[in-house]
Parts: structure tokens; sequence; C-alpha cells
């Protein structure tokens, strides 16, 4: 039954009506001309003491409600949020100064749509999450894009060297946390036959012996792979027991990119407007990636719904998939109703429009889902889950990143 529903959702076209009016005309992906990220300059900085601890739910950020109280920022402004900072595989770290040309200042503000009945908390009534155990989804498209972070969260592959995901899985504001330096990322792949078991009376190598009278755990993290006849290292995570469950492939991470506006000190309490950062792996994988996309206004959704795919840590060594309405919208956040534990923190949220001019359904990245996040409104604190939209700023950041230019970054 949960394949037959799968198929439904994902290879009948959408026809979603908004208020009974829309037809499937109206739901396609509107090419927006892109503003420019210029670098200006980069420096050293002293490298971090990445002492912090992991928080997947934050206190105190400034929300949707928080949002329409706060001034417009201002060119300089701009330019000062959206400087980076890039921290190295060796602990090196260095603050990239940007400029920003062709920025579009909207004189609004934070406007907000608002949708009635809002929810609260992470599971709402009957869970509504789908386990992907099937191999023929895992390892396809969309769902082979989601990716595990070593810190505890999830991410999204969004080129074949970068990983979209949540800046507060890797910094809380003030510091790097702990795991960071030596960070890694998640492939999904189904296990090999035997589950990656031994045969009865295999040799293990000298190198699992060493490790195995030097650190126990150690010894866990060397399981032997039969493909071509070579040992590979894989990761000591606890792996799926069971057929279709996905094991992971681990790659370390080359270098991270966390916009300065996430710092606190610089936008005062911490901002989920700039709650994203882009991971470069040290080596390229060769699996298909979700392309960047500007977010639409709720009418421009069908349905209003999204969907994303992640880790949740209720349900180990799972890909969960969930799809769901958004509560409401501001400039640069989502408030959105998707039944989600700690664990799929980080993962991209996307949509199926169709590519303008064409008949095909495309399906891109149009925010990072933030996770379950306490909300200042009014001095008292409220729980939601949020997402991160995807701007025009934003995306021309994200693309810079990923290209290390602006040429391919005009549109989008």
């Amino acid at each position: 039954m949960e394949h037959m529903l799968l198929l439904f959702i994902f290879f009948i076209p959408i026809l979603g009506l908004s208020n009974g009016t829309e037809t499937e005309q109206d739901f396609t992906w509107h090419l927006k001309k892109i503003p420019q990220i210029v670098r200006e300059r980069t420096f050293s900085l002293d490298s971090p003491k990445f002492e912090a601890k992991t928080k997947l739910e934050l206190n105190s950020v400034c929300g949707i409600e928080c949002q329409r109280k706060l001034p417009v920022p201002s060119l300089s402004d701009l330019k000062n949020l959206l400087s980076y900072e890039t921290v190295f595989e060796n602990g090196t770290r260095t603050l990239t100064e940007v400029n920003v040309l062709g920025a579009v200042l909207d004189p609004a503000g934070n406007t907000t749509t608002r949708r009635p009945l809002r929810k609260k908390r992470q599971i709402y009534g009957t869970d509504s999450r789908f386990s992907i155990y099937d191999k023929r989804f895992m390892t396809n498209f969309p769902f082979n894009t989601a990716v595990k972070i070593s810190t505890g969260c999830s991410g999204i592959l969004v080129s074949p060297k970068h990983v979209l995901t949540a800046a507060h899985c890797l910094h809380n504001g003030k510091d790097y946390v702990k795991g960071s330096k030596r960070l890694r990322v998640g492939l999904m792949k189904t296990k090999s036959r035997g589950n990656g078991r031994k045969r009865k009376g295999a040799k293990r190598s000298r190198r699992e012996i060493s490790a195995a009278k030097e650190d126990p755990k150690a010894a866990t993290e060397l399981r032997q792979s039969k493909g071509n006849g070579r040992k590979q290292r894989r990761s000591g995570r606890k792996q799926g027991t069971s057929d279709g469950m996905p094991s992971f492939q681990w790659t370390r991470v080359k270098s991270t990119h966390i916009p300065k506006g996430w710092f606190k000190g610089v936008s005062g309490d911490i901002a989920l407007d700039y709650d994203y950062a882009v991971l470069e792996l040290k080596r390229p994988h060769k699996r298909k990636y979700m392309d960047l996309g500007i977010s639409p206004t709720i009418k421009m959704m069908p349905g209003s719904m999204i969907h994303f795919s992640g880790f949740d840590n209720d349900r180990s060594g799972q890909l969960v998939y969930r799809f769901c309405s958004i509560s409401d919208e501001s400039n640069d956040l989502f408030y959105q109703y998707c039944d989600a534990e700690p664990g799929s923190t980080g993962s991209g949220i996307y949509l199926r429009l169709k590519e303008p001019n064409k008949k095909k359904w495309k399906r891109k990245i149009i925010a990072v889902y933030s996770g379950h996040q306490w909300v200042d409104i009014n001095g008292e604190q409220q729980d939601y889950n949020v997402a991160v939209r995807i701007t025009p700023l934003k995306y021309a950041q994200i693309c810079f990143w990923i290209h290390g230019n602006d040429e391919n970054c005009t549109q989008g």
C-alpha cells in the first residue's frame, strides 16, 4: 500500500487546487534575475575551538512574529550578513567579505501570509511519515539526494561535491560544535549481500586487530568490503540489519561555509533567516543531485504542499519521507505541519513544478528544514516546525559557494 501511495505522489502530475481556481498551467518555475554576490576580500581568523554542544532545537530565536518588528535591511546590512566564514578540514578559518549587486530591497519588509488553525509540536496527531525501505525508491532520485551529517543532522546533495544543510548543525551562533572539525557526510547505499557480515572463519586484518587492542570502538569502524577484493573503511555508526535498510558511505568534508548573519553579535539573537550552510566534500560523488530553486509563495505551490526526506532519530537507520502543507510564511521563513523528529534537521525541502515552456515537471530545493524550534513571541516561548526559504539573495550566495563565481548564478 505504501509503495502504491508513493508511486501516486511521485509519478502522477500534480493537479493541486488552491481556492478552487488554479489549474495545472499555473504551477510553473518562474525564472528570476538573481543578485550578484561578489567576493571583495578574504582574511584569516583564529582557528575555532570546536567546543559547542550540538543543539537540534534552538531557544529564543527570531521567527516570523519577531521579523514583523524588524526594519528592512539596508544594502550595508546585507553585505555584512551575507559575508561568510569558511572552515577547512585542517581547522583553519577565514572570513570573506562580499558586495551585493543588483539586490532589490523590499520596502514592505517582512510581510506574512497566514493560514488558520496553526498547530504545534513535532508530530501532529497521526504520524504521517513514511519510512523508505524499497531500494527502488531509496537508491533513486529524489530519495538518494538525502544524506546524513556526522553531527546528527540531515542534508541534501546540491552538486557533485556540495551538500546543503542547516547552520546550527555545525555552529551554535558562538562556536563550532564538537565533531564539526572532522565532519563527515554519509551517502546512502543499500547493504551488500550478507549485510556486510564476514564469512565464518574469515581472518581479521592487522589494522582491525591493532584497532581492537587500542580502542574497541574504533575496531567497529573497520569493516571489510568484498567489492573488487579491496578493504574499505566504513563508519562506526549503527547500520541497518535487514534487507532494504540503508548503510552509509562516509566521505570527509573539505570545507564548510556559513553566512555571517547566523552568528550572534552580528544579528543580535540568532536569526533563523540565516540557518543554512554548504559543505564541500573531499571527493565528488556520482549520483544525481537536486537543483536549487527560488522559493515561490504559498499560492504558487500545488495544494500549498512541500516535501522532504531525512534521518529522524526515532527511526534509527531509516530514511523517512513526508509531505505536508505550509501554515505561515514570511519573506524568509515557512512554518509547516510536517511530522518530523530531531535528526531530520537540515533536510532540503523541495517542490515539483513545471519547467517554463515545457511539459516536463522538475523538483527543486526551495528551503532548508531548520527543525523544531522555540520561537520568541511577545516574550513567550512557543514551538514550531520552521524552514528557511531560499530567496534570490540566498540562492545567489549558495550558488556562489557551489561554483566559486557568479557566472552560473544569473537566473534561478
